[in-house]
């Protein structure tokens, strides 16, 4: 995999850097509710500092704000205070939401002329965005010497390692709801693993109609309800004794024991997704199951994405022990299918 220049090689002292980071966090009454994305921008942000950078302007999008009001709730000013709370220095300035602008969405060649005015170089450290073409992730890219962030270097390196050769068995766990979603990863990613391990809705759609050109390990019984709620009964089912109208929304026992047993002995594993409902706690003990798994087994090279699948780690305190987990979301699938990123593509070697 061709990695792009590092941020470690850019001149700095005395410039001005734009810095493309990813601090899209959740808010909640005006304040940042998870700084776990702010907190992975520190590295870059710390280089780039004691190596004397004059300022760095940071810019980043939040939410997907489409009215004025939505423009008011999505301002930067509580990821800016958390910023500086994290890192205190006069020299960082946050620049406002680049999705207020049309740019941000449609690469407006003005809007990344406004973003280059008076910078120096630009490094791109948002790798959760490098699969979009967008003003402040490809097309400034262009205009300023540019260069990779330590976040966006690291990413490259853990998840390209899954496409090269590993050590075997590899085995993929995967789930959530579509399979639509991940379909290019399962054949890309799958067809070069030992054993591929199915959860979630997506285990019903591939049971009906599997378009892989590999057979994939799909649940023996289920967790299932008579209703869509959180408080529903829940009842322990062979897949194929379901009741009509049933919902299965979660892996049962017999198949966490065989999915466990699989994750025990894997050298590689690679998981996105729950493997059911698992905000509801009767129907969160297969994605837990999975989880502690896969943390629990150190002899493995492992790589954890996808937002469901990083809470259920953190919610369980695993984090730390997994080899490398992921903040790419939509990027870290579309790496894994093979596609090229036009954010790391717009970066020269």
């Amino acid at each position: 995999m061709r990695l792009p220049r590092s941020v470690r090689d850019a001149e700095v002292a005395g410039k001005t850097v734009l810095v493309r980071s990813d601090l899209n966090v959740p808010l909640e009454n005006g304040r940042v509710a998870d700084d776990t994305r702010i907190r992975a921008s520190l590295p870059t942000l710390e280089l780039l500092l004691d190596r004397d950078a004059a300022e760095l302007r940071v810019c980043s999008h939040l939410g997907r704000p489409k009215t004025d009001e939505d423009r008011a709730r999505f301002a930067m000013a509580p990821v800016a205070a958390r910023l500086r709370e994290l890192l205190p220095d006069e020299r960082i300035k946050v620049l406002e939401n680049t999705r207020f602008d049309p740019g941000e969405t449609s690469n407006d060649a003005r809007f990344a002329r406004e973003l280059a005015v008076g910078c120096d170089l630009y490094v791109n450290d948002a790798f959760g965005s490098a699969h979009r073409a967008h003003a402040s992730t490809e097309a400034v890219a262009h205009l300023l010497p540019a260069y990779a962030g330590l976040l966006m270097l690291a990413e490259l390196e853990h998840l390209g390692r899954l496409l090269g050769d590993v050590e075997r068995p590899f085995v993929l766990v995967s789930g959530g709801a579509k399979v639509e979603d991940k379909l290019g990863v399962l054949r890309n990613l799958g067809g070069r693993a030992d054993t591929v391990l199915i959860g979630g809705k997506m285990a019903e759609e591939l049971r009906v109609d599997n378009p892989l050109d590999y057979a994939v390990e799909l649940p023996v019984d289920v967790v299932g309800a008579a209703e869509f709620a959180a408080d529903a009964e829940p009842r322990i089912y062979a897949y194929e004794e379901l009741p009509d109208g049933w919902l299965g929304l979660d892996i049962g026992p017999e198949t966490r024991t065989r999915f466990v047993e699989r994750i025990e002995d894997a050298r590689t594993i690679f998981w996105n997704g729950p493997m059911g409902v698992f905000e509801w706690s009767a129907f969160a003990e297969g994605t837990k199951a999975v989880a502690q798994a896969v943390a629990a087994n150190q002899d493995a090279y492992s790589v954890v994405g996808g937002a469901d699948s990083v809470r259920a780690l953190n919610e369980g305190g695993l984090a730390d022990l997994v080899s490398w987990v992921s903040t790419g979301g939509g990027a870290s699938l579309e790496l894994l299918e093979g596609r090229e990123l036009p954010g790391v593509a717009a970066i020269p070697s």
